[in-house]
């Protein structure tokens, strides 16, 4: 039996109070905190070995370079990828997303079809929106129900044999709901379409096989994971990766440059320009080493009992609505009071030192499907407790009155 209360003191931000309150920390889906740990690793890299990677011969830059790819294999060996060098690292997954969208651009034709689904954050449809603009490739949309979950009936329609691309979240930030992505990636495998997963809400709570999962692309970011912000990853299958052209230009990515001719790097610097974000790339390796010294099952199963207690205890206020209720789903609890705006009791609740989320969480479509203006997103991880959720339930409770 792990102690959750141990873990949680690895989280020194934990200990800070909030408007003179201890401080709840419930907007996960947007940002998780970071252990003493990975602050430690962060610490050490600017104290001790801070240095550009992979171009210097003197010690602190080989040693710099060392970890940098330790960590890559560390990712890698996290998401099961073949080879370490089908791990892009990237500013997060929105950099993730717009770099195979930038190397579609090349490879799509008049008439091809795209689909993404219903439930999708915005870094998930904007890109695909401008490569159909540039393409003249044709969007479309897997619907959803009243529950948040996808009407996969309706997939199966929409894909063609002019179907090349299929982007589906893991997991959806505004309402939980885990996705049916096998069937999804397996039915689109079998018009020959390539599937890109956005895995940024499921890598805190699941561990992805992307080799069981035959998936072409998965994108994740670090500061999901208890890691740093402004780091995140790509995976992509090697024949994919070869396929797409370099996303930027400049140092790094180059084999031989002359006013001439460029030739490119191979894997994975082709896709690499420019000095990365080194420390947060070693931090990221540092960041999944702890979550797997916890364990995933571990996570899953208590992040479970938060997530139902949560649910049960939320639904015991009058006139307090869920939005996303399939048995399906994690971690994340959108809801919302009758006839009042969820800025104002979030607003309420950070007088009370809780930290929700408020509005439509980059997320338009789904708050558009309800019609309402947003939702207070309550997003948990496995370093909150039912305490803490207990004192949201009385701080919705004292806003509803104050407000009402």
């Amino acid at each position: 039996m792990l102690d959750w209360k141990k873990i949680r003191a690895d989280f020194p931000i934990l200990n800070r109070k909030v408007n003179g309150k201890p401080l709840v920390y419930f907007d996960n889906a947007a940002t998780s905190q970071t252990p003493k740990q990975v602050i430690d690793v962060i610490v050490d890299y600017y104290s001790n070995y801070n240095a550009n990677i992979h171009r210097g011969v003197h010690s602190l830059s080989q040693e710099a370079t060392d970890k940098y790819e330790a960590a890559r294999h560390t990712i890698q060996h996290h998401f099961n990828a073949k080879h370490a060098y089908e791990i892009i690292l990237t500013s997060g997954t929105t950099e993730s997303i717009n770099l195979v969208a930038h190397g579609f651009a090349s490879l799509l034709e008049k008439d091809d079809e795209v689909i993404v689904s219903a439930l999708e954050h915005h870094s998930n449809i904007v890109p695909w929106q401008m490569l159909c603009e540039k393409t003249g490739a044709i969007l479309k949309v897997i619907p959803m129900n009243q529950n948040g979950e996808l009407e996969m009936d309706s997939y199966s329609k929409l894909l063609s044999n002019k179907t090349k691309l299929v982007f589906v979240n893991h997991i959806s930030n505004a309402l939980g709901t885990i996705n049916p992505i096998e069937k999804i990636i397996e039915q689109a495998h079998n018009v020959g379409a390539a599937v890109l997963i956005d895995g940024a809400q499921s890598c805190p709570h699941v561990k992805p096989d992307v080799q069981a999962l035959n998936v072409d692309f998965y994108v994740a970011s670090a500061h999901k994971m208890c890691g740093p912000t402004g780091v995140g990853m790509l995976y992509g299958k090697e024949e994919w990766l070869n396929k797409l052209p370099p996303y930027q230009g400049g140092g790094e990515m180059i084999d031989q440059v002359s006013f001439t001719k460029t030739t490119y790097a191979g894997l994975p610097h082709k896709f690499e320009a420019g000095t990365p974000n080194i420390c947060g790339g070693i931090a990221f390796g540092a960041a999944l080493n702890y979550m797997n010294a916890i364990g995933f099952n571990n996570i899953a199963a208590y992040e479970k009992e938060l997530l139902d207690y949560g649910t049960k205890r939320l639904l015991e206020i009058e006139g307090l609505k869920i939005y996303g209720t399939s048995i399906n789903k994690t971690s994340v609890i959108s809801f919302n009071l009758k006839g009042i705006h969820p800025y104002d009791v979030g607003t309420l609740l950070d007088k009370m030192g809780i930290a929700v989320r408020t509005g439509h969480h980059c997320a338009q479509p789904i708050m558009d499907y309800y019609k309402i203006p947003g939702t207070i997103r309550a997003s948990f991880a496995f370093y909150n407790t039912k305490a803490e959720i207990d004192t949201l339930i009385e701080g919705v409770k004292k806003a509803k009155m104050m407000l009402s």
